[in-house]
């Protein structure tokens, strides 16, 4: 017995209606959504360190259990069965490389990319989907749904050539963000809602900047929140080394610590 036959037998008899488990049992798709996303970002957690490779496994079995646990709840429907979606994903696999499973050349990622394109658009022409952007999931995080419609975008020619383009828009999106936060200052009437699109029109710039510089984003954010993460614990713990209490010290006070903990990192 392989794996996953194991594990489809397993997961079958927990869904059992007479002799399963009531909390297997009493799970939907609705329910199971949360479990989806939380399983996945634990996996991005353990991806991040490979080292690890014990809770790397364990990870990557959680999110194969939440495919096998939908499978099977389809299967029990008579939808389909998780065959069904490793055989889907696998004729879409082929299907999407012709340079390596038929006759088509392409040379460079670039051109890979170009192919995936021009293939998906055909396929989607037998769909409702009339946008190069249709493809984008809505329920995507907003800062990588932001880099994948940018992407699709991109891949059709809507793009700047370099960096330099997103490097101007930044800037033209910063005098807009000023000039609305000026009016609020001012005390003249400001639109909350205007604030708020000019501030996320910045972020979709500096995410595109991303995108042309080669960087992921989600990634590069999770750094830097990574990184004030690192340093503020240094600050808390400068201040109860002093016996201090953070809120009852000074903005310069723990500017100083914060300091010292950058200087630390050096």
């Amino acid at each position: 017995m392989t794996g996953i036959e194991r594990l489809h037998e397993i997961m079958t008899r927990l869904r059992d209606p007479q002799t399963g488990c009531p909390w297997d049992r009493e799970q939907t798709l609705e329910s199971l959504k949360p479990c989806v996303l939380e399983e996945t970002y634990e996996l991005l957690s353990a991806m991040d360190k490979p080292e690890d490779k014990a809770n790397h496994i364990e990870e990557l079995g959680d999110v194969l259990l939440q495919v096998m646990f939908q499978s099977v709840m389809a299967e029990e429907e008579g939808r389909f069965t998780f065959d069904d979606v490793a055989n889907g994903v696998s004729d879409k696999l082929v299907h999407r490389h012709p340079h390596v499973f038929g006759n088509v050349d392409a040379k460079d990622s670039a051109s890979v990319l170009r192919n995936w394109e021009r293939i998906k658009q055909l396929e989607h022409k037998k769909e409702s989907r009339h946008s190069a952007l249709d493809g984008v999931p809505a329920a995507l995080p907003a800062l990588l749904k932001a880099q994948r419609t940018q992407e699709k975008a991109s891949r059709v020619g809507f793009d700047w050539k370099d960096a330099a383009g997103p490097m101007e828009k930044i800037s033209e999106e910063l005098d807009e963000l000023k000039a609305e936060i000026s009016a609020r200052a001012s005390k003249k009437p400001a639109d909350s809602d205007k604030v708020k699109e000019e501030l996320g029109d910045l972020l979709f710039a500096v995410c595109n900047l991303a995108r042309h510089l080669g960087v992921d984003a989600e990634s590069a954010l999770e750094l830097s929140s990574a990184k004030f993460s690192r340093r503020f614990r240094c600050v808390e713990a400068g201040a109860k080394e002093a016996g201090r209490d953070l809120k009852e010290m000074s903005l310069e006070e723990m500017d100083e610590l914060w300091e010292r903990a950058k200087k630390g990192e050096a």
